[in-house]
C-alpha cells in the first residue's frame, strides 16, 4: 500500500538596501551612485520621466557624462509619467525591449528616475525581466521619496483596478535627491505631506505635532524641513518593513495604508485628475471622522487633525464621497471596500484612529456611520470656504 511522504522546505534570506539622501547625485563629484554600483564592467539602463528631462535639461547629460566617466555602459529611456503609465501595456513593453536590446542581466541595473508611478513600473519591468534584475530608484517627488520610492513593491494597473499586478521585489538601492523637489508644482510639493501625515497619526504623535507646527514652513517650500519631513517619514515606513513581520503583506493587513481604502477609490472614480496625496488626504480625513463617529477619537484631536490638513491646503472633502443627494456615501466608493479586501487577499482590515499616534485595526466598516462622516467633512468644508 503506498504511503504518502512529505517534504517540507524552510529557508529565510537575509535582504537589505540603502536609502541614500543627497543633492545633486549625478554629479561628477558625487561618489554616492558608483559606490552603490561597485562592480567593474557594469551594464546598466536608464529609464527617465519625461518632466524630469524637461525641467531638468542637463540631466540627460549629467548621467552620460557621469557614467563615461566612471567607464559604466548605459542607455537611456525616456518615458511619460503620471498614473497613466502604469495603464500603458505599451510603455512596459518599451522598458523591456530596453533590457533586452542592452542585454541586461541580473547584475546589471535598472536605474528608475521619476515619481512614483514611474518607480511603480519600471520597478515592475525590472522583476519580471530575467525574473529579477537589480533596481536602483532614484524618486524625484515627495510622495515617491518618503513612501513609496523606499518600499517593496512595484505594480500597474489592470482591469481597472489600482496596482491589479504587481510584485513584491525589494530594490537594490533607493537614492534621495532633495535637488528634484526644486521643481515641483504645489500640488506635488504638498501632496507627499500627507503620507507623513499618515504614519505620523498611526505611530508617532511627536512627529505629527511636528508637522503641524511646521506647516506654515512646508507650505513656503523651506527644504531643510521638507528634507526633516521626508527622512522621518522614510526611517518609520522602513521600520515597519523591517520589524513588522510581514514585509511581503501574507496577512490581511497593511496598517501604512490608513486613509487609503478610500483614496484608491477615488483616484479611479476621479479619472485621476486627484493626485494620489490628495486623495490620502481626503481618505484621511474620512477615516478620522469616522473614527470619532465611532467613539474611538476625541473631538480635540480630530480638530488638529483636520485643522493640518487644511493649513497645508488639502481639500478634506470631494464631491466624489457621496451620492447624487448629498446625503449618503457615494455606493461606487463604498465598493471600493471590498475591492480593498480582495487586494488584501484576506478578511477586511482597515486602520482607524484610537489617538494621535495610536491605530487600531478593525474589520467592518458601517455604511451608516460612514454616510455620517461624509455629511460631517461637507459641513466642515462649507466653514471653511465661507
Amino acid at each position: 500500500m503506498y504511503k504518502a511522504q512529505n517534504i517540507r522546505q524552510h529557508f529565510q534570506v537575509d535582504y537589505h538596501y540603502d536609502v541614500v539622501f543627497t543633492r545633486n547625485v549625478f554629479k561628477t563629484d558625487n561618489k554616492e551612485l558608483i559606490n552603490i554600483i561597485k562592480t567593474e564592467n557594469s551594464k546598466i539602463v536608464v529609464v527617465i520621466e519625461r518632466d524630469i528631462a524637461v525641467y531638468h535639461p542637463n540631466i540627460i547629460n549629467d548621467i552620460s557624462d557621469y557614467f563615461e566617466l566612471h567607464t559604466v555602459d548605459s542607455s537611456i529611456l525616456i518615458v511619460r509619467g503620471g498614473e497613466n503609465i502604469k495603464n500603458d501595456d505599451h510603455t512596459i513593453e518599451e522598458i523591456l525591449q530596453l533590457i533586452h536590446n542592452n542585454r541586461i542581466d541580473r547584475h546589471s541595473y535598472l536605474i528608475a528616475i521619476g515619481g512614483g508611478a514611474v518607480l511603480d513600473a519600471a520597478g515592475y519591468a525590472a522583476a519580471i525581466a530575467h525574473r529579477g534584475i537589480r533596481l536602483i530608484r532614484v524618486p524625484t517627488t515627495v510622495l515617491s521619496q518618503n513612501d513609496s520610492g523606499v518600499g517593496v513593491k512595484t505594480s500597474i494597473n489592470y482591469f481597472g483596478k489600482k496596482n491589479f499586478l504587481g510584485t513584491f521585489s525589494p530594490p537594490y538601492a533607493v537614492i534621495n535627491d532633495s535637488c528634484f523637489l526644486e521643481t515641483l508644482d504645489d500640488r506635488n510639493w504638498r501632496s507627499g505631506i500627507s503620507e507623513a501625515i499618515k504614519v505620523a497619526l498611526i505611530k508617532d504623535a511627536a512627529f505629527f505635532n511636528w508637522i503641524a507646527q511646521n506647516t506654515e514652513a512646508l507650505n513656503e517650500r523651506n527644504m531643510a524641513v521638507m528634507e526633516q519631513l521626508i527622512f522621518r517619514c522614510a526611517q518609520l515606513h522602513i521600520e515597519h518593513i523591517g520589524t513588522a513581520g510581514d514585509p511581503f503583506e501574507k496577512g490581511s493587513s497593511r496598517p501604512l495604508d490608513f486613509g487609503h481604502w478610500a483614496a484608491h477609490k477615488l483616484e479611479y472614480l476621479s479619472g485621476y485628475e486627484v493626485l494620489h496625496g490628495e486623495a490620502v488626504a481626503i481618505g484621511i480625513a474620512l477615516d478620522s471622522v469616522y473614527s470619532y463617529k465611532t467613539g474611538r477619537l476625541d473631538e480635540e484631536a480630530l480638530q488638529r487633525i483636520l485643522t493640518c490638513l487644511t493649513d497645508l491646503g488639502f481639500e478634506i472633502f470631494h464631491i466624489l464621497l457621496s451620492d447624487k443627494t448629498q446625503s449618503e456615501v457615494n455606493p461606487l466608493l463604498y465598493k471600493g471596500l471590498e475591492e480593498f479586501r480582495e487586494h488584501l487577499g484576506g478578511e477586511l482590515t482597515v486602520m482607524l484612529l484610537k489617538g494621535i499616534g495610536t491605530g487600531e485595526e478593525v474589520h467592518h466598516i458601517e455604511k451608516t456611520i460612514l454616510s455620517q462622516a461624509v455629511q460631517y467633512l461637507i459641513k466642515s468644508n462649507v466653514l471653511i470656504q465661507e
